[in-house]
């Protein structure tokens, strides 16, 4: 009875058992062992080997180790394991063993167990690991943070989205609590939210901030319930959720809306029919259309009418092709005005990529286009009388050069116009009387003009006009007689009658077949023509004159590389006291000796650079060499007669730093004495501004420097320079002395020469004394200083020493 209720017992748990003989690895299995298998009592026998093919593959390692392990040590082992049915289906076993025999050496030799079929509990766990491991991966890869805190907020479970926000890890996060993500600034709110937890089980959901690991904020939406876990107090269950992206969105709606509202363009959103749906006050302000008038419209109640239907074909063109369009735009406002802005517009796409809206953005630029307009004319005229400037003549000229070309059978006058005496009234009279002066000259010459030719003021008062379709150019004097007439003729300002003509430049093209810029250059020659020929005339241009000017370039280029290659000399003419015999210095006389045509005189040279900066380089050079030959006469012989006088081309004395320059010229040459240095000035150098030319003669005074002045009685202000100019010697022109023993009035002009000099204070000396006789009669005239070929032709510096000793004045001077 108790092996059958053993039985049962068996049947109902669903347990058999085994006995294994380890020796002869013989197995018995119990009846019930058998039914689990799905085999009756007499249809199977089990043997070790067919156990070991119904293991399951994946477990059948395990189950050895385990049955190996139950043998050696002596213990109780258990396993659960999968084995094969007879049906061929696995059936989940719990499988107890141990060694119940052992023999006299303590060998085991028998072994009993139980097998439970536990199939059914181990599908129940499975189900439930499967919905756990579901649950489990729901959890982890939800997009909304989890967590579970404790009642004391220690975070007990989170998610990877929680972790996320917070920044921190896993295994971090197990050591914080709610209240270290939590900022102080938020306690207020969560006491709220703590105290609807406890009265109604649950909180939120609201706004707060987590502190992330690196210390930023993160915005978020919480909401939480309070659950129980076993018998354990209350935790909480917390749904956490980003909500950046959500606030930047937010805050970019915000500033579009901000834009949209205080934006200085005017925007205007309307639908894909073109049709208004929204403007922003800046709209309302330009157009002055209020919102209301124009909700509902189409832009086109803004043209202005200055732009043409295809203008408008193109935009639409752009947009549908390009997706915007950027330009100028021409629009009236609703008083009727016209106004000019910068638009873009664009087109806006849906989902679908279909244009649901455009977007205009504009900008008044009115006030700018005036700006523009004013910038390009002045750009383009002249800003005193209105006349094209240099660079639209250019562009007229080119236009006409063009025409002639398409038209053989036409031709174009470029005239160069220069005002004669223009500088002495803008002098004397001042710059305003000189602008006015110009302005009612410009108006007379472009009335007498065509219409259609042009005139341009180029500079100062230089002006240059443009003739054109010019059938016959034989017929043109009219034209130009037309203009002389115009300057000439007297101008009335302030009471003031003044008097200007005009010299005029003329060239023509296609006959004179150069570019713009040629036949600019080309009339201004033949202006300088007509200047040289006695002013108030014209000439026109010819290859004589071209020819004579590129000789005159070729000249300046000979001299600069004679000042390069020091080809320039000093010979030096003695200066003597008639009455005593001494000699009372030099005067520095230049000379050219030319590598090819010998020496050459001043005259030979000198006129061609008077006008070019040359002149005030080969200025500096005979200083710098008169100082440098003195310092060796000096060496030479202490009572060596060591003033040297230098002539000083106007053009370099009124440079505004020639002070400076000479001061840098005699600081190289410390050793001489600068009151042995006299600059001899020409009287009509110091026509053009007696003031200036003054004050320079003061600084250079302040130096050590002597003055006498040239020439003189040649000019037309003899008296205004004696009483201006601190010059302490005057010399009379050689031309008075030359004739005065035979032309009385020479006489006169050289005796009223010595009496002024003697009234102001002034030495004399008289050059071009070529015989005993001019001596004896400017001595007679109270003048005792002389120079000329009487004395001594001008020499080189190594000739003066042996002069000096051979020197012996005339008796019957010294008489």
């Amino acid at each position: 009875k108790t092996v059958e209720r053993l039985n049962l017992a068996q049947q109902a748990s669903k347990q058999g058992w085994f006995d294994l003989d380890l020796i002869s690895m013989k197995i018995i299995v119990s009846d019930q062992y058998l039914q689990l298998l799905g085999y009756e009592a007499d249809q199977y026998e089990p043997t070790l080997q067919e156990w070991q093919d119904n293991i399951h593959p994946e477990d059948k390692q395990k189950v050895l180790e385990t049955l190996q392990r139950c043998i050696s040590n002596n213990h109780i082992e258990e396993i659960e394991y999968r084995r094969r049915k007879k049906d061929g289906s696995w059936m989940w076993v719990h499988s107890i063993g141990q060694v119940i025999e052992h023999d006299h050496n303590n060998k085991p030799i028998r072994m009993v167990g139980v097998h439970a079929d536990i199939t059914e509990r181990q599908y129940a766990l499975q189900l439930i690991k499967e919905k756990e491991d579901k649950y489990r991966a729901m959890f982890e890869t939800a997009m909304i943070g989890m967590a579970l805190n404790d009642k004391d907020g220690k975070l007990l479970e989170v998610n990877q989205a929680y972790l996320d926000i917070i920044g921190y890890s896993k295994e971090e996060a197990g050591q914080l609590t709610y209240w270290d993500l939590t900022p102080p600034s938020y306690e207020d709110q969560e006491s709220i939210q703590l105290e609807l937890l406890k009265t109604k089980g649950r909180y939120g959901p609201y706004e707060k901030e987590y502190i992330h690991k690196d210390g930023h904020l993160v915005p978020v939406i919480l909401s939480g319930v309070s659950i129980s876990v076993s018998n354990e107090e209350p935790h909480t269950w917390s749904c956490v959720q980003n909500i950046t992206e959500q606030k930047q969105a937010e805050e970019k709606l915000e500033l579009a809306a901000s834009v949209f509202v205080n934006a200085k363009e005017s925007i205007t959103i309307t639908d894909s029919d073109g049709i208004i749906l929204d403007v922003n006050e800046t709209f309302e302000s330009t157009t002055g259309y209020s919102r209301e008038e124009v909700i509902g419209k189409n832009p086109r109640i803004l043209q202005s009418g200055r732009q043409s239907p295809q203008f408008y074909q193109d935009m639409w063109q752009a947009l549908l092709k390009e997706g915007y369009w950027f330009g100028e735009v021409w629009n009236r406002r609703k008083s009727g005005e016209f106004y000019a802005e910068m638009k873009t517009v664009s087109a806006v796409r849906n989902k679908e990529g279909n244009i649901s809206h455009y977007v205009a953005l504009c900008s008044d630029i009115t006030q700018m286009k005036s700006h523009q307009e004013q910038l390009e004319h002045i750009a383009h005229y002249d800003v005193l009388t209105n006349l094209p400037n240099r660079s639209l003549l250019a562009d007229r000229l080119s236009q006409a050069m063009i025409r002639c070309k398409r038209y053989k059978q036409q031709s174009l006058a470029v005239i160069f116009l220069d005002l004669d005496g223009f500088k002495q009234i803008n002098d004397i009279h001042g710059h305003a009387i000189g602008d006015e002066l110009l302005i009612i000259l410009s108006a007379r010459m472009k009335d007498a003009l065509r219409e259609g030719d042009t005139l341009a003021r180029i500079g100062g008062d230089e002006f240059v006009a443009i003739l054109t379709d010019l059938p016959n150019i034989e017929n043109c004097d009219s034209e130009f007689e037309r203009l002389l007439s115009a300057t000439s003729e007297p101008v009335v300002i302030n009471d003031l009658i003044l008097n200007t003509t005009a010299s005029i430049g003329v060239t023509f093209y296609p006959q004179d077949n150069v570019d713009a810029d040629q036949l600019i250059r080309h009339a201004d020659q033949a202006m300088y023509s007509a200047k040289s020929s006695g002013k108030n005339c014209y000439r026109v241009f010819d290859t004589v004159q071209e020819y004579a000017v590129k000789i005159q370039q070729k000249r300046l280029g000979e001299i600069s590389r004679a000042l390069e290659n020091d080809e320039f000399v000093l010979y030096y003419q003695p200066k003597v006291n008639m009455k005593t015999g001494k000699v009372i210095g030099f005067e520095a006389l230049i000379r050219w000796q030319h590598p090819e045509k010998g020496l050459l005189h001043p005259h030979e040279f000198l006129p061609i650079v008077e006008s070019h900066t040359n002149i005030v380089e080969i200025g500096e050079w005979v200083i710098a060499k008169a100082l440098g030959q003195i310092s060796e006469w000096e060496k030479t012989d202490e009572s060596f007669p060591l003033l040297v006088s230098v002539n000083i081309a106007a053009q370099q004395l009124q440079q505004a730093n020639f002070s400076e320059r000479l001061a840098t010229i005699l600081a190289r040459y410390h050793d001489v004495k600068p009151h042995n240095l006299e600059l001899e000035i020409l009287e009509t150098s110091a026509l053009e501004d007696i003031n200036a030319i003054s004050e320079v003669m003061h600084n250079c005074l302040k130096l050590g420097i002597r003055f006498s002045i040239d020439d003189f009685g040649t000019g037309y202000s003899s008296l205004t320079y004696l009483r201006r100019l601190p010059a302490s010697v005057i010399k009379i022109d050689q031309s008075f002395i030359r004739d005065m023993l035979i032309d009385p009035d020479d006489m006169a002009i050289v005796e009223g020469v010595i009496s002024l000099a003697k009234s102001f204070k002034r030495d004399v000396i008289a050059e071009g004394v070529e015989t005993v006789e001019h001596g004896v009669a400017l001595l007679n005239l109270g003048c005792v200083l002389a120079q000329g070929y009487g004395i001594a032709k001008p020499m080189p510096a190594d000739i003066v020493p042996i002069w000096l000793d051979t020197w012996k004045p005339y008796d019957g001077w010294m008489e």
